[in-house]
């Protein structure tokens, strides 16, 4: 039986104790009202029924404990025989004289006890179980499939069947040296008698390290579905809650659930939400997820050797995970799933382009030279993104326009054609543009412009530059940094130049050029007065040399300091005067170029270079 049909039944199963509930509960209430609900005779207020007794029309009554029952008088002075129905029902009240004046008046009367134990057993008996079926269908109403806010310390994770993991290594691209490590684990899997005969032991966890969307999940779903065995994912931050003790029950049920089902994958999303390293300040919450890490760190070591049971980690944040997390024996392999290279990211857009329909003239590899940086998510939503835009304009096809277009979407945001700008801001975003672009062709460095356009974009993109890497690069050199940080500043300088002042636009090119500089000076030794010292809080280089790890920035001396303020300030200062240099001589080539972006909007990178060597050439044969 599938898991859809046992949902379904245990759906019904619900259901149906539902109902039973619904009418034990009604026939307890129809009892109840039997119970007290009046008889078919009349009732009296005990002061009409006094009155009748004092006028004689009173035949006969029943004395109960509760109510008095009697009959009428069919005619004056003959006393009727006795029935089975009372003419009238009084509630008793206390009265002492009653009885004497009964007699006084020659009425038949006697007592009787009302025996009602059967039908209040029986109604009583029926309301505690009608309030047990509805109890218990209110409590599994509550805990839900997944437990609930009552099953606390139930593991989280959700299951998946052999044949309901349907990932395969075929499906993932771009990360073969990856998928070349976590062939290990499938094969350990499939065959683990081969493994014992030599007396090899396989790593117990095996930690997936990268940045967002490089296809961590997808790689321990394809290891699960190579392997052909049960999958149970869930995050690192399902193992905390608000209760002591929660998170460190919910590990126990994890791997006691995974032990039944083995050999089978545990898979922990985001594994720095749960394995954040111990220490620091003792609040009843980081308490609480260091017992947490703990029950982990004991339910991974004390696995047998060759249990069948394989704990895949993903991470994007490994430098903060506990040191006993990642000792041997416990997560004992990392494996970093980095963003994919130009074959990478043409492999991972082949595998996409399988579910598209595309147009001939689509060059793939043009794309995949067009993406640099892109991870496998980044790739996947480009392809989704050329095919929504096909549809849209009720083609069958993407063609290479559309991915041109799904590329700016993805890099840049979506155009704003409503976001109307006055000539004037035309204008300046134009020549601010053209300063960025021209700037870095005149001084090269790793990236060439391929578009140029003044159509505002995202949130607060005026216009943008696209440039892209002729080839992927590991290393930049110190003049590489220095002309990106003279184009970065272009656009400032050509406002300058050009329109006679500056504007707001240039605040995010600031930013990005200051935190450049800040990098150049104390991260990577490139400033004469500061020396071959490291003085920042990177880790790696990311984007135009940026850090991409921060840590806490280190303390540095009030001179020292100083010294890095001026000499940052050094840098820009030497970086915009090189913008300067180049886009001074170039005055009328860069007018010319801009009147034709205005009209046109957008230019492309031939284009520009292009129009760039004609007016220098047009401006040199001037006399």
């Amino acid at each position: 039986m599938s898991e859809a049909d046992g949902k379904r039944d245990e759906e019904r199963e619900r259901r149906s104790r539902g109902w039973i509930a619904a009418i034990t509960m009604v026939l307890a209430t129809v009892l109840l009202l039997a119970e007290f609900a009046p008889g078919a005779s009349r009732v009296l207020k005990y002061s009409e029924f006094r009155a009748r007794l004092r006028e004689g029309r009173v035949a006969s009554v029943i004395i109960g404990e509760r109510t008095i029952r009697g009959s009428f008088k069919t005619a004056p002075g003959v006393t009727p025989a006795r029935r089975p129905t009372a003419d009238f029902e009084v509630v008793r009240v206390p009265d002492p004289q009653l009885v004497p004046q009964l007699e006084e008046r020659g009425v038949t009367f006697e007592g009787m006890a009302e025996n009602r134990g059967l039908p209040t057993l029986l109604m009583t008996l029926t309301l505690v179980l009608g309030a047990l079926l509805l109890g218990r269908w209110v409590l599994q109403r509550m805990q839900g499939p997944a437990g609930g806010v009552l099953a606390f310390g139930k593991s989280r994770g959700r299951v998946a069947g052999e044949k309901d993991v349907t990932v395969r290594f075929d499906d993932v691209a771009g990360v073969d040296e990856a998928k070349r490590e976590l062939q290990e684990v499938v094969e350990f899997l499939k065959d683990a008698e081969r493994f014992k005969r030599v007396g090899a032991r396989i790593p117990r966890g095996v930690l997936l390290v990268g940045p967002p969307g490089t296809g961590k999940t997808l790689l321990a779903k394809a290891v699960a579905g190579e392997a052909g065995v049960p999958f149970i994912s869930l995050s690192g931050s399902e193992f905390v809650e608000m209760f002591v003790g929660v998170g460190a029950a919910r590990v126990r049920d994890l791997f006691e659930g995974a032990q039944a089902q083995a050999p089978c994958i545990v898979f922990i999303d985001e594994l720095d939400a749960l394995g954040r390293s111990r220490g620091g300040a003792m609040l009843g919450s980081n308490e609480e997820r260091e017992q947490t890490l703990n029950q982990l760190l004991v339910e991974m070591d004390g696995f047998a050797t060759n249990n069948g049971v394989i704990v895949l980690a993903a991470t994007n944040r490994p430098e903060i995970l506990d040191a006993a997390l990642l000792r041997p024996g416990r997560f004992d392999r990392q494996v970093l799933v980095d963003r994919p290279d130009r074959s990478g990211r043409l492999a991972i857009l082949r595998v996409h382009a399988r579910k598209v329909s595309l147009a001939p003239d689509v060059d793939l590899e043009s794309i995949a030279a067009d993406t640099p940086g892109y991870a496998g998510a980044d790739l996947a939503n480009l392809v989704n993104e050329a095919a929504l835009l096909a549809a849209r304009r009720g083609a069958s096809a993407a063609t290479k326009a559309d991915l041109a277009e799904a590329v700016e979407r993805v890099a840049a945001g979506l155009e704003r054609r409503s976001r109307v700008l006055t000539p004037d801001e035309r204008r300046r975003v134009a020549f601010h543009e053209l300063g960025h672009a021209v700037v870095a062709e005149v001084l090269g460095g790793p990236s060439r412009v391929t578009k140029v356009s003044i159509v505002p974009r995202g949130f607060g993109a005026l216009g943008y530059t696209m440039k892209r890497p002729e080839e992927d690069r590991h290393l930049l050199t110190e003049g590489e940094l220095r002309a990106q940080l003279a184009s970065l500043l272009g656009g400032r300088v050509a406002e300058s130049i050009f329109l006679g002042d500056l504007s707001t636009g240039a605040a995010s090119d600031l930013s990005q050029a200051t935190e450049l500089a800040r990098a150049m000076v104390v991260e990577y030794g490139m400033s004469p007065r500061i020396g071959a010292v490291s003085l920042g809080r990177g880790r790696s280089v990311g984007e135009y040399g940026l850090p991409a790890e921060l840590s806490g920035p280190r303390e540095l001396g009030v001179g020292l300091a100083d010294a890095v303020d001026a000499e940052i300030a050094s840098v820009l200062r030497q970086a915009e005067e090189s913008a300067r240099g180049v886009l001074g001589p170039r005055k009328h080539a860069v007018e010319s170029i801009a009147t034709t972006l205005l009209a046109r909007e957008h230019l492309d990178g031939p284009e520009l270079r292009a129009m760039l060597v004609d007016a220098m050439t047009r401006e040199a044969e001037s006399p």
